[in-house]
């Protein structure tokens, strides 16, 4: 099983998930593998230690900028006009 592969997928997917409070960092939902959670926030990309009570994880910079080019690489089509885009 390729795990940087499940990784990257989940992180894209995050993404997908995450929300801004106040102006705050981002978060995303956290009903994803709890080994795939721990394995992005020992790479730094999660903040928070996902095996908490919270429903939801903070996303680092570095976690939320890869998410979001993970995401461009994997689900949005380059010949898509930009107004039908989701972000």
């Amino acid at each position: 099983m390729n795990t940087d592969k499940i990784d990257e997928a989940t992180l894209a997917l995050m993404y997908l998930v995450a929300f801004q409070e106040r102006g705050g960092p981002y978060r995303a939902w956290k009903g994803f593998d709890f080994d795939t959670l721990k394995r992005l926030h020992d790479q730094g990309l999660i903040a928070d230690y996902p095996l908490n009570k919270n429903k939801s994880v903070l996303l680092s910079e570095e976690g939320y900028t890869r998410a979001k080019e993970l995401f461009e690489q994997m689900f949005v089509d380059e010949d898509e006009p930009a107004s039908g885009r989701l972000f």
